[in-house]
């Protein structure tokens, strides 16, 4: 991994968890012991890290204010990626050419567009980096919502009631959430929260797309009832529990076999998506 990544990446991990040793440090990064060293010393006299014993902290400084309270694109992307990816294939296998539908931004959803390729469809997403991928690489009519891009999640978001998601109709909406439980779907943050209430708004059924360990995960708000999901698509690591509890309030469970993801696609699909964000 060359500098100015490595270093990115290193900055990003100690973002979300405040301080590490060097030794994991050298485990996220696939780095030795001098590089890991280097590193501390190059983005501390560059004001950008404090160096501790041992190890490294972040900086404490005020959150900015287009920062989002959710995780970011790139931590998420090499988590549970062979759970993911089942999730997703079988997910794309629910559209039919010729329909509209709405995909949120997350990395499971992400997932789909290797799957969506041979697709004729038209797709309303607020996800900026789904939308340049299916462009790139598929015939799918792209539409984008107008806001903001919030690069550490790699979402467009908009205060604003009237944006062009009211205009569509579709006929399935397939979104990745924070955390699943008996409250209903749960996310991190309110701008996110107000944005995917207008895109379910807009859809005839709601496709959850959930690796099993979002079962265990709870957070401070609730998106909307397990009433309002049609379909929970999750791996077989899922509860027996967890599955009664969606299937009492009517929701259709499907779970998939993880399968099997070269982590050097997975490095590779995560270091570019950070690195076109930035």
């Amino acid at each position: 991994m060359i500098n100015h990544k490595r270093h990115k990446r290193l900055l990003k991990l100690l973002d979300e968890r405040e301080q590490a040793s060097v030794q994991q440090l050298m485990e996220w990064l696939s780095a030795s012991a001098a590089t890991v060293r280097r590193d501390i010393s190059w983005l501390a006299a560059k004001n950008q890290l404090t160096r501790t014993r041992g190890g490294a902290q972040r900086l404490e400084q005020k959150k900015k204010s287009y920062t989002l309270s959710s995780e970011t694109f790139q931590s998420n992307a090499q988590q549970n990626t062979a759970a993911k990816r089942a999730i997703a294939r079988y997910a794309t296998s629910m559209c039919n050419n010729g329909e509209t539908i709405i995909i949120n931004g997350g990395t499971t959803t992400f997932m789909m567009a290797e799957f969506l390729v041979e697709k004729q469809l038209k797709i309303l997403t607020n996800s900026f980096l789904m939308a340049e991928r299916l462009l790139v690489t598929s015939d799918n009519e792209i539409i984008l919502p107008g806001g903001k891009v919030y690069r550490e999640q790699n979402v467009i978001l908009s205060p604003f009631e009237n944006d062009v998601a009211q205009h569509h109709y579709a006929a399935k909406m397939f979104m990745g959430v924070y955390g699943l439980s008996i409250l209903g779907l749960m996310e991190a943050d309110p701008l996110l929260i107000q944005a995917e209430k207008r895109l379910i708004g807009q859809a005839e059924e709601l496709v959850v797309l959930v690796d099993s360990s979002k079962f265990q995960r709870k957070a401070g708000l609730v998106l909307c009832g397990l009433n309002r999901v049609s379909t929970v698509i999750t791996d077989t690591g899922a509860s027996d529990s967890a599955v009664q509890l969606l299937e009492h309030y009517g929701v259709r469970v499907i779970t998939v076999e993880p399968e099997a993801v070269d982590p050097r696609v997975v490095e590779a699909s995560a270091l570019s998506s950070h690195d076109y964000a930035a």
